[in-house]
């Protein structure tokens, strides 16, 4: 038939099924791609975990979630037990969730996949012509291969941190993991022993211990999550092609890294995908498992540029009570009016609690909400400094805002981007994780008027540029889709 029915034949459109890791960090990125995708007229199926499906319905509303022209959602069961209160906003383990999704998701992503074509004619859609999976959903290539389809794999961490999740091997080789020691585990990592420097990485610069992704702080040989980051990296090896949420100025030659070890002609680049994706709209602009308040936004109006602090420890982090009272007494203590963004499930095992006299002493110059539309926050000239996780999305959307960050990593990336916003970009300064409420203070203060803050705040503006310039329409993000699209995607076979 050839070209006989015009663009409008369903079966001449092509079709990307989109599949992120079930948890926040992870969707945003993936539903940028699908929203480049959508724009540049591909159909998109984007699956969701049922239990993640449920809590987008809570947020945004049923009507969001029922799609639009040429735009599906679709879910596949986790392998989770039930969380008994399904009106419980919380993040599901991560460690269970990825050997729960490795050993349970392929069947059902399988049928899914059946279905979708099988229903392809009936109900109007085009049958799927690739796969986008994320990095940590790599059992998806195994269903995507089976139908000879190009099988992409988004990296939504950075890609230093995708190199010492790689770098994990050399460790082991090495004999640095398993960490030994005679003396009680606490105190290994917490006598200096992580500071040990790791020399010749291929792809990382002045790497410690301590800034490799926090699995490998184990003494126990057999720990899932660092087997499970080697075989994932691994596996990216095998696909179509991989895109990441960077770009060059900033991750340049830890891309050029990521080619050389996995022997691939191209990692494409198609970041900041904040900015890129951004002016892509569609009828639902953003998949928040939180529900977002808006009344942030009202509340930075009255302010001084530059003058908040901007509070927000991402969608995973869990810390203890006592560490929540210090950043509070940090904050309180630093004299800087703030915007603390304090999730349900942010205090482990138990209700976030602030002390009742922090709450009457920062009455008039703090503002707390459970969830919010961050990178606008960011984006407000009265926010001067970002206290934060340093998870990936939350560290390129401070580069793209031009906010210098204070950063406390909880766990996996967090430390490795921790390490290169501090050391090599020049953005930023690390809390301990022995959180102290005089160390908070000070570093605030520091940042918001002190000569580091001063050169902090001037590179962050610097990033902030090249950042834009990555994700002008004739600039690098945009050149890298057209390729993938051309090379990849709509390659035929």
């Amino acid at each position: 038939m050839g070209s006989m029915g015009g663009a409008g034949v369903a079966d001449e459109k092509p079709h990307a099924v989109c599949l992120p890791f079930p948890a926040q960090g992870h969707i945003t990125p993936m539903f940028n791609v699908a929203k480049l995708l959508h724009a540049r007229g591909f159909h998109v199926t984007f699956v969701n975990s049922e239990y993640n499906h449920a809590r987008l319905v809570r947020t945004r509303g049923a009507a969001a979630l029922a799609g639009f022209p040429g735009f599906r959602f679709d879910t596949i069961p986790d392998g989770m037990p039930a969380i008994d209160d399904y009106d419980d906003d919380i993040t599901q383990d991560i460690p269970k969730l990825c050997k729960s999704t490795t050993e349970t998701c392929l069947e059902p992503f399988r049928r899914l996949l059946s279905e979708i074509n099988s229903s392809a004619s009936a109900e109007g859609h085009p049958p799927v012509t690739c796969v986008i999976s994320d990095v940590i959903m790599g059992f998806s290539m195994d269903a995507a291969k089976e139908l000879g389809l190009p099988y992409v794999q988004l990296s939504t961490a950075s890609a230093v941190s995708y190199l010492a999740y790689h770098h994990y091997n050399l460790l082991i080789d090495r004999g640095i993991f398993p960490l030994k020691g005679t003396h009680a585990y606490v105190k290994l990592l917490t006598d200096g022993y992580l500071n040990t420097p790791v020399e010749d990485v291929p792809g990382l610069r002045s790497m410690r211990l301590r800034d490799f992704p926090s699995f490998i702080h184990s003494t126990d040989p057999e720990e899932f999550m660092v087997g499970y980051a080697i075989k994932e990296t691994a596996r990216t090896a095998s696909a179509s092609a991989v895109i990441i949420n960077s770009f060059a100025d900033l991750e340049g030659q830890e891309v050029d890294a990521m080619e050389t070890l996995l022997g691939l002609p191209k990692v494409y680049m198609l970041g900041p995908l904040p900015l890129v994706a951004a002016p892509q709209s569609t009828a639902i602009s953003g998949l928040s498992l939180w529900k977002e308040q808006e009344e942030c936004l009202q509340w930075l109006h009255d302010k001084d540029p530059g003058s908040v602090v901007y509070v927000n420890f991402g969608s995973i982090v869990v810390m203890t009570s006592e560490q929540l009272v210090e950043f509070a007494w940090g904050l309180a203590n630093s004299g800087r009016e703030f915007i603390w963004i304090i999730r349900r499930d942010l205090v482990k095992g138990d209700a976030a609690v602030l002390p009742p006299e922090f709450l009457a002493m920062t009455a008039e110059r703090g503002f707390m909400a459970s969830w919010c539309p961050q990178q606008e926050v960011l984006n407000h000239p009265t926010v001067g400094a970002f206290l934060t996780h340093s998870g990936w999305n939350s560290a390129l959307e401070s580069i793209c805002a031009g906010v210098p960050v204070l950063s406390w990593p909880f766990f996996a990336d967090q430390q490795t981007n921790c390490r290169y916003q501090c050391n090599e970009w020049g953005v930023g300064m690390e809390i301990d994780s022995n959180v102290q409420r005089d160390v908070v203070s000070v570093l605030i203060m520091e940042l918001m008027e002190g000569e580091k803050g001063k050169a902090m705040r001037k590179r962050a503006e610097e990033w902030r540029e090249k950042a834009v310039m990555a994700a002008e329409p004739d600039g690098s993000a945009h050149r890298n889709f057209d390729e993938l699209v051309r090379d990849v995607l709509l390659a035929k076979h």
